[in-house]
């Protein structure tokens, strides 16, 4: 039996059109209900069939779903559900998939005080986005974060749970506090890092446009991958997160000024020692199959 048998899914972006094209191919029976504020946005998701409706309001598009999906901004996550409070049914559950936790739960809250909401953070993406950016297969073997608020109902959690788990994703469940931190250092602060080092690069008068790009083929290329990423929802992720983000940075920047101090001293065997330890992380990672091992990550290069 499914979790649910019928899906709201607010925001047709990377995530929510990915979302869309999983139901469809892993749970055919389910009906999903799409909406966007962007009126090309719902004109291009019927265009290309993303979902069984598209409604032309967010209220409109809750009216039967027993489940709700925020697929927007973290920091349009209130307001767009303040658009549907009057019309989410009483047994629904609401759900998200934002980078920010504790932030997110408190607008929510506000905006719908008496609905069941068990946020969800699917760790998966790409630096595309839009409708057709998405793809069925973006969470299979991916880990989707659940963070039940304190108090919150287990058949809820499992239902949401399960859900993912039917999308391909492996499940875990934190603390809406310990994801904040967690996410801090694993994405928010790489994207702040490739943010910063591509503004650099490109603010550099000694070195041409041409020369950056011409020369990407190596470390810089993959930072450009990352900072490429959504702008809205990266500037809303740091404002959100923004405590969490900040006692990060402050540790990275402690790192930052000792491995300074280490090449300028001479330190031949801090360095040596630090680039062990982070090989052993990478291959860690590798071996747990959230990332590729093959030659340039995977890349072709037909």
């Amino acid at each position: 039996m499914q979790p649910f048998a019928r899906v709201t899914i607010l925001g047709l972006g990377l995530i929510g059109s990915s979302i869309a094209r999983g139901i469809r191919q892993h749970m055919p029976s389910v009906r999903v209900t799409g909406y966007d504020a962007d009126p090309a946005v719902r004109e291009t998701a019927v265009a290309i069939e993303l979902c069984d409706d598209v409604a032309d309001s967010a209220g409109t598009s809750v009216i039967d779903a027993d489940l709700v999906i925020l697929c927007v901004p973290v920091g349009a996550m209130g307001a767009v559900a303040a658009e549907f409070a009057a019309d989410l049914p009483a047994d629904a559950i609401v759900s998200d998939v934002g980078s920010s936790k504790l932030s997110v739960i408190e607008a929510v809250r506000e905006a719908l005080p008496n609905a069941t909401f068990i946020p969800a953070h699917p760790v998966a993406g790409t630096e595309n986005s839009g409708p057709t950016a998405g793809f069925a297969s973006l969470f299979h073997h991916r880990w989707c974060i659940v963070t039940p608020p304190e108090g919150s109902d287990p058949l809820a959690v499992e239902r949401v749970s399960e859900f993912w788990r039917r999308l391909g994703a492996n499940v875990e469940l934190m603390e809406p506090g310990h994801h904040d931190r967690v996410l801090a250092v694993t994405s928010h602060l790489p994207h702040l890092i490739a943010y910063t080092i591509v503004g650099t690069a490109s603010d550099l008068e000694e070195v041409t446009q041409s020369e950056v790009i011409k020369y990407s083929a190596g470390g810089f290329r993959d930072f450009t991958r990352i900072a490429a990423s959504d702008p809205t929802m990266w500037r809303d992720v740091f404002l959100s997160n923004r405590e969490a983000v900040l006692d990060m940075l402050q540790r990275f920047t402690e790192d930052l000024t000792a491995l300074q101090r280490a090449i300028r001293w001479g330190k031949g065997d801090e360095l040596f020692e630090l680039f062990t330890r982070t090989r052993a992380i990478r291959r860690s990672i590798i071996d747990q199959g959230q990332d590729d091992a093959r030659p340039d990550f995977g890349r072709s290069h037909e």
